[in-house]
């Protein structure tokens, strides 16, 4: 691996105060897509400083064609801001541009964005049930839990305790993985619940 890209004091000291001002929305459009491309290890490499406007030298994967230059560059200047991306010095005098590990969590958070549980043609009848136990250290994670779970569709069934009837390991265990959760969390699937006339009518079923 290649040491973290540097070309004197003065610029440095420069984009460090660049990078103090954090894009107030959060990363646009395009600043996603370039995110996302590089955490799917299509590689993107400069001739010299991105930050500059030098030449693309290789582009790994047609996607970055589809991004218009000036946008691209655009783009790229406010990743580096957000220390969402950085920059890594390769032979040749090549600079290519790598994901920071909060970049990656900022690709994980657009997939939790658009986690769904899908619904079956039909309902196998029985109930999946999340509980968790959340240290109250971890209040943001928990209260973070909690609110995915709903915007999920579960029902709160008691505190801290969620119900929903249709199948969605998968999507609990990307939850528990987003928020390290997994000492904290159990799943289970209920074949009858004394209440589940209840829960029947607020599901539709």
């Amino acid at each position: 691996m290649g040491k973290v890209w540097y070309t004197g004091r003065s610029r440095k000291s420069k984009e460090s105060k660049e990078r103090e001002r954090v894009m107030p929305r959060g990363p646009g459009k395009i600043q996603k897509k370039i995110l996302v491309l590089l955490y799917g290890g299509l590689a993107l490499m400069f001739s010299g400083s991105p930050l500059q406007h030098a030449k693309i030298w290789r582009a790994v994967g047609k996607e970055w064609e589809k991004i218009d230059r000036e946008a691209l560059y655009q783009a790229i200047r406010g990743l580096y801001r957000s220390k969402l991306v950085d920059f890594k010095e390769r032979s040749g005098g090549a600079v290519e541009m790598v994901i920071s590990e909060s970049g990656k969590k900022k690709v994980l958070e657009y997939n939790l964005d658009e986690l769904r549980i899908r619904t079956p043609k039909r309902w196998d009848g029985r109930w999946r049930m999340v509980c968790f136990d959340i240290p109250k250290e971890k209040k943001k994670v928990r209260e973070a839990f909690r609110f995915h779970l709903r915007r999920l569709g579960f029902h709160q069934f008691q505190k801290s305790v969620f119900v929903h009837p249709y199948p969605c390991e998968g999507e609990i265990d990307f939850l528990i993985e987003i928020y390290n959760a997994r000492p904290y969390v159990r799943q289970i699937v209920a074949v009858d619940i004394d209440n589940a006339l209840h829960l029947r009518k607020i599901f539709h079923q």
